[in-house]
């Protein structure tokens, strides 16, 4: 739950989350607009019977891309690319390095807060001249798409069955993260909507 607040899920505020986990304080989604609640229980896992595969798909608008193509390939260059970013108090969530098409280069890519879009494609532009980069690409127009589950760490083919649903969908992939409970991309805002939809269908979301 602490991942799907932190991911942009508009249900539960991200500190009320932090500080029932932990100090083990329960709690209990309900709804203001039917009588008698059931609600979700949100507890420690040892309380948990049995556990979804996946709890919920959590999406986050305020994406934006940066990439500096045709750096040298060297160590200390991801460094050397983050530091001016941090130092500017700009947070980065998403990082992919990848080779470049030329030998001895690498491309650096990755995401920040809309917010800090401008900032951040200042600072590569002068990074740009003192690394010797190739070009810088941009864009504004991209969003966050996330799986969360605990039960990810023991089902196998989570991720693939989610670049299948995409692909079904005609929807290209530019980024992706993974950790234990969690598989994000970064996908063209346009698809925004089918993306959640169709995924929401493909693991079954919406049954009791």
């Amino acid at each position: 739950m602490l991942e799907m607040a932190s991911l942009g899920s508009k249900v539960l505020q991200n500190r009320s989350v932090e500080f029932a986990s932990k100090y083990k304080v329960p709690l209990r989604v309900l709804s203001s607009l039917v009588d008698n609640p059931v609600g979700t229980l949100i507890t420690s896992e040892e309380n948990i019977m049995e556990q979804a595969v996946i709890s919920g798909i959590a999406h986050n608008k305020d994406e934006a891309k940066l990439s500096l193509i045709g750096v040298p390939d060297e160590p200390g260059i991801a460094f050397k690319i983050l530091k001016p970013i941090s130092t500017a108090n700009i947070e980065v969530d998403m990082i992919v390095q990848s080779v470049s098409a030329r030998e001895g280069l690498t491309n650096f890519a990755f995401t920040v807060h809309r917010n800090d879009f401008v900032g951040a494609s200042n600072i590569l532009g002068h990074l740009r001249k003192e690394l010797g980069a190739m070009a810088i690409q941009s864009d504004d127009k991209v969003v966050k798409v996330s799986l969360v589950g605990i039960g990810m760490r023991s089902h196998a083919g989570i991720a693939a069955k989610m670049f299948e649903v995409l692909h079904g969908e005609n929807i290209n992939i530019q980024m992706i993260s993974t950790s234990e409970i969690k598989i994000s991309v970064v996908i063209d805002e346009k698809y925004l909507e089918l993306a959640v939809r169709s995924l929401h269908a493909a693991f079954e979301l919406d049954k009791e």
